[in-house]
């Protein structure tokens, strides 16, 4: 019994361990059943979520609208963002800090950070030795890098997403261009770490544009590849996409619909931001004209003036989409001088000529890297706010030759849809319908190394080796193994940058260095001398391209490999793993077991006793049987990662970071607390005094009392407007309570008048039921009495006792002065109600479940039964007939006494019917009969 004991054991331990795994699933599950996805534009963002019951929706800001500004505003004592930081643009342009996105993953060298300071001047940048990276510096106590600032925007969009689907949300995808590299990729990871969201995926912007178009059309797509172009004009950069869409064969559900990214162009700087500064440059140039021999100063001087012309070029460029010309007018410009000047379109074309003539360029790199012509392009959909400007799409009409462009799909909220639902399908808390997405790896990887060769001379010499790892337009996430073959010691190989020379010369300087990771191998030598006898099967390195599109190093392994015999009585680890996956599932070796080698081999005895079969195996054909097989063996070999492109922030930097936004954060909800107080005090104080003045309040205190009320209303008034802005959350709070305290009263007299009527008319109609049931009760006959004389009688103990006490208090409350505490109170009678309700209840709900006794018959007619409420004594006791009549003779009850029984039997069923909370039995109605609700009259 104790073997049996032993063997169900790991049957249970098992068991326990499953359900502990469920659970923790469930629990986790519970956290986080809402995900967000945060399509992060240069200008602005577009926030989604989904949750149950609200599938795919676009997150409102506080302002209702749809998309949100990508904008910061830091002060010494608080944070803005959204369209209140951009409002705070003009007052503090400083402090406000806008398309910071374009510094992530650069170093301080990197051309793109020159630009930013030329567009953007008012904004101090600030030199980082440890990354050779830039911080904006606010004032000389504060300094926030790129990264710091991403992480309070993606802090700020999840506090919308929780406001939006009043639940927490851990989860999110967000979007990056396509053109983003590997330091870039890392940025928004660590900005998202930052703000504490869990990053599901970095999915690239045109992907998740092409994502949503391909899920709203799913029934369109067939096994016919159909090429789509998304042309991608944003703020800040250009994307041109081609994708093929058809459906394929998947192992898990079958047929399903699948998008391939195919060619993909870019153009970094071309966007609606150059052309809105270009704008802002002419608009300023034309201020300078209007001033000229006033002796003024340059409005490009002026930080908050060229903040307001850059606001005016932003409107002023929406307008020329549609109209012909318009009047840029800005009042007070600088120095108290309005400034009003009329542009045209044509004007606004040739300011921006140059730009237009960028236009067809990325159509052409996305053909080139497709290895596609534009015949095979079915159609060219427009994607971004800068696609709504006339002259582009009259350009890019004409570069793709097509006679329309498409404009069925919703240029601001693609990406953040298709976002979104890539987050729902990583979740694990949605099921969506598969839809494959096969990306593209836009900038290839590949590793060098260097080893030594022997020439045939018998010279030794050096050998430079480059292996691509992922290659241009490859699919990802993938995962790839490199074997290094001919090492026996240490050492050292490097993964760069394949061939990149699609870019341009001013591009190849943004991108920063073609160099990402040097890889320094220790152990290898170790690992040889551990495994003499083992043949090497080289040193192989597991490379992981993730979802987001971010390259990573998982292991280094050294292999080896040498021949070996079984011995009979080993089982191998596939065996032992099957016989206790057997064994945890209640069964020995099954037939199947045997056919897939699991049986066990029974070894003969040492002197030579027979197997089963009782002929011992010759030595020959056991060798036959049990060939040698080779025996793997793998050794961890010690990594150490030199990062070449861009250093990440270290642990502790990180977590710096971490406690800084989260301080910050802190400090916002504290203030936003202290202003609830603040508004609270300011609103009750204004409504108290208003109050004062109204014939209910006025009827119900004196002349003394209001005064004082609004004594301590001025004074707190007073002190709010003098010193309250210097007053902390408590004092607001305390302050508020004092005045709750002194009006609670005059408040209290109030409410309790109000409620008055209605509460007494319904005690009134309570008690007047209560008394027609209790007549009716009384008018059932002994012998069909359901309810005993005590039950009655605390029924009308209670009616009696409530109308007592609703008379008296009534009487004392005429008495008292209006301006007194009241004596008759609203609680109070509905205590009494309820009490006198639950008398009835308990009558009404026995009476609902009471069964007639049947009556039994005979010779001489109906025997009467003793009543319900009858004592058991009572029923036993032998009643003795008066002479003459026998003892089974009954008298013939009266017509009366049989009318007043139907009259209250008919009582009591009319009680039942129409008494709260009561529900009668129902019963079976005939087809097409209409069954009587609780509500309808008799």
């Amino acid at each position: 019994m104790a073997a049996t004991v032993r063997r169900q054991r790991p049957r249970r331990l098992a068991c326990w361990a499953v359900i502990a795994v469920l659970l923790a699933d469930l629990l986790a599950l519970s956290d986080t059943l809402a995900v967000m996805s945060v399509d992060l534009g240069s200008e602005s963002m577009k926030v989604a979520i989904v949750k149950p019951g609200v599938p795919m929706e676009i997150v409102l800001n506080k302002e209702s609208r749809r998309k949100t500004p990508v904008t910061v505003t830091l002060k010494e004592n608080e944070r803005f963002f959204g369209d209140s930081a951009a409002g705070m643009a003009i007052k503090n342009p400083k402090a406000t800090l806008r398309y910071f996105q374009h510094l992530l993953g650069k170093q301080a060298d990197n051309p793109h950070v020159a630009l930013y300071r030329a567009r953007f001047p008012e904004h101090e940048l600030s030199f980082d030795p440890q990354r050779q990276t830039v911080h904006f510096q606010i004032s000389s106590q504060m300094q926030f890098s790129p990264e710091e600032v991403l992480g309070m925007v993606l802090n700020y969009s999840r506090s919308l997403a929780e406001d939006f689907a009043e639940q927490p949300i851990k989860d999110a995808v967000i979007t990056v261009p396509a053109f983003f590299n590997q330091a870039e990729r890392r940025a928004v990871l660590q900005a998202a770490r930052m703000a504490g969201l869990k990053v599901l995926q970095l999915i690239n912007d045109n992907t998740a544009t092409a994502l949503s178009y391909g899920v709203f059309r799913r029934k369109d797509i067939n096994t016919t590849a159909q090429n789509i172009m998304f042309y991608d004009m944003g703020s800040g950069s250009t994307v041109c996409t081609i994708v093929t869409y058809q459906t394929v064969k998947t192992k898990e559900a079958g047929m399903q619909p699948q998008l391939q990214i195919r060619g993909v162009g870019f153009d970094r700087t071309l966007g609606g931001l150059e052309m809105e500064l270009r704008l802002r440059e002419h608009l300023a140039g034309l201020f300078n004209e209007q001033r000229k021999g006033q002796r003024a100063k340059d409005v490009r001087e002026n930080p908050r003036a060229m903040a307001k012309l850059l606001r005016e070029a932003n409107r002023l460029k929406t307008i020329l989409s549609a109209n012909a010309d318009h009047m840029a007018q800005i009042e007070g410009l600088m120095d108290d001088v309005d400034f009003k000047a009329k542009v045209t379109r044509v004007e606004f074309e040739e300011l921006c000529a140059d730009l237009f003539e960028r236009v067809p360029g990325p159509v052409q790199q996305a053909l080139q890297s497709a290895e596609m012509s534009l015949d095979e392009i079915e159609q060219v959909i427009l994607v971004g706010g800068a696609t709504r400007v006339p002259k582009v799409q009259e350009v890019l009409l004409k570069a793709v030759g097509k006679e329309e462009l498409g404009k069925n799909i919703n240029a601001d909220e693609a990406a953040a849809m298709g976002a979104v639902y890539q987050a729902a399908a990583l979740s694990k808390a949605f099921k969506v319908k598969p839809f494959v997405v096969r990306d593209a790896v836009v900038y290839p990887i590949l590793v060098e190394f260097t080893r030594e060769v022997e020439e045939p001379e018998g010279v030794r010499s050096l050998k430079h080796n480059k292996r691509v790892l992922f290659s241009r337009m490859g699919p990802y996430p993938q995962r790839k193994v490199i074997t290094f073959n001919r090492y026996s010691h240490d050492f050292n190989f490097h993964i760069n940058y394949g061939d990149l020379g699609f870019l341009g010369p001013e591009d190849l300087r943004v991108f920063g260095s073609q160099n990402l990771t040097t890889v320094k191998l220790k152990g290898v030598g170790e690992s040889f001398k551990k495994h003499p006898d083992y043949e090497s099967k080289g040193i192989k390195a597991h490379f992981n391209l993730d979802e987001s599109g971010v390259l990573s190093l998982d292991r280094v392994e050294s292999v080896f490999e040498t021949l070996v015999e079984d011995s009979p009585e080993e089982e191998s680890t596939l065996t032992k793993l099957g016989n206790t996956i057997s064994s945890l599932f209640g069964g020995g070796t099954t037939p199947e077991a045997k056919e897939n080698g699991t049986d066990t081999v029974q070894k003969p005895s040492e002197n030579g006793a027979a197997g089963p079969e009782g002929v011992p195996p010759a030595p020959e054909e056991e060798k036959k049987q049990k060939p040698a097989r080779k025996q793997r063996m793998v050794e961890e070999i010690g990594v150490e990662l030199v990062v070449l492109d861009l250093p990440d922030l270290p642990d502790d930097e990180l977590a710096r970071s971490v406690q800084k936004l989260q301080d910050l954060t802190l400090r916002d909800l504290e203030k936003q607390e202290r202003e609830k107080a603040a508004n609270s005090l300011e609103a009750f104080i204004f409504e108290t005094q208003d109050k004062l003045y109204q014939p209910e309040y006025q009827e119900v205190s004196t002349k003394e009392q209001r005064e004082e009320i609004s004594g301590k209303l001025s004074a707190t008034s007073t002190w709010l407007e003098d010193e309250g802005f210097g007053a902390t959350t408590a004092m607001l709070k305390e302050k508020l309570t004092e005045l709750k305290k002194l009006c609670q009263g005059l408040f209290f007299r109030v409410e309790e008048r109000k409620k008055w009527p209605e509460r007494l008319s319904a005690l009134d109609n309570l008690l007047n039921h209560s008394s027609m049931f209790l007549k009716g009760a009384r008018l059932i006959p002994e012998m069909d009495q359901i309810f005993t004389e005590v039950e009655m009688t605390t029924l009308e103990k209670v009616i009696n006792e409530t109308w007592a006490w609703k008379n008296v208090t009534v009487a004392e409350q005429a008495k008292l002065p209006t301006t007194e505490k009241p004596v008759l109170l609203s609680k109070d009678i509905e205590a009494k109600m309820m009490a006198l309700d639950r008398e009835v209840q308990y009558l009404l709900n026995k009476a609902k479940f009471a069964k007639p006794r049947p009556r039994p018959k005979d010779k001489n007619g109906t025997r009467a039964e003793p009543p319900l409420n009858a004592s058991a004594s009572d029923q036993g006791e032998k009643v003795i007939p008066p002479a003459g009549q026998t003892e089974d003779a009954k008298p013939i009850s009266e017509p009366e006494k049989a009318e007043t029984r139907e009259l209250g039997t008919l009582w009591l069923g009319m009680w039942m019917l129409h008494w709260p909370g009561v529900e009668p039995e129902q019963k079976e109605q005939p087809a097409g009969q209409k069954r009587p609700s609780k509500n309808d009259e008799l």
